[in-house]
């Protein structure tokens, strides 16, 4: 099997160690990084499976190094930081990233956590390859599943993960009505418990990348007190 390789941006040495001993006990290679350029530049010249990442660093903070990894690669990424209210973790979350833990934190629950982001990333590169169209039209929207882009209007739309995820699941299969508890539970694999507002956020931006929000006829329609669907 393949040895996963970690990268650790974080600019508390001590934690970033402590992060790395944890991971290569469970077999995994770590990389470290003390900063923000530090980290970009060790993941343009190393294959990384998973990021794990601070917000509060010098040079560039987590957001910024996230949007720029996003530009160009879909890898798993888990904020670890400091910063503990439901806003920074609904941000977090909106702005691409997979997961977000605070400190003070359980090494042994980021273990688990960094080996579920990993699980989760090969299950569904395995579902999207077997059973997803690589290719759905819908209205002025076309969506190319294995190249995970999307264009309206023959205009490219940039997305985070769980924007795709979210807008290629009510796509395969149009007309159908998803709670918010069957998106949550089949976009971020985990079990439902307050996840309304994280999936209500989440559309809410992917209508606005869309361009959604003042057609007479939307891509995505909500069906009140049920849920969300795309209109064939």
């Amino acid at each position: 099997m393949k040895t996963r390789t970690i990268l650790i941006i974080d600019d508390e040495t001590e934690i970033a160690q402590l992060v790395s001993i944890h991971l290569q006990n469970e077999g995994f290679k770590t990389l470290q990084a003390h900063n923000g350029l530090e980290g970009l530049e060790i993941f343009k010249n190393n294959p990384i499976d998973l990021v794990i990442l601070d917000i509060m660093m010098p040079h560039l903070n987590g957001h910024e190094v996230l949007t720029q990894i996003r530009q160009t690669h879909q890898t798993p990424i888990i904020f670890l930081s400091a910063k503990q209210s439901d806003f920074d973790k609904i941000s977090g979350l909106v702005i691409g990233a997979d997961d977000y833990m605070t400190k003070p934190f359980n090494p042994l629950e980021l273990v688990a956590r960094v080996k579920a982001q990993l699980r989760r990333a090969f299950q569904w590169s395995q579902t999207e390859q077997t059973n997803t169209k690589d290719i759905i039209q819908l209205q002025n929207l076309i969506i190319k599943a294995s190249e995970r882009t999307i264009t309206v209007n023959d205009e490219k739309v940039d997305l985070t993960p769980k924007e795709f995820d979210i807008l290629l699941l009510l796509a395969s299969s149009p007309n159908q009505v998803f709670s918010s508890e069957q998106i949550f539970e089949k976009v971020w694999k985990e079990q439902y418990f307050e996840g309304a507002n994280t999936v209500m956020v989440h559309i809410r931006t992917l209508r606005k990348k869309l361009n959604d929000s003042n057609k007479a006829k939307k891509i995505i329609e909500t069906v009140w007190g049920v849920g969300y669907k795309i209109n064939e």
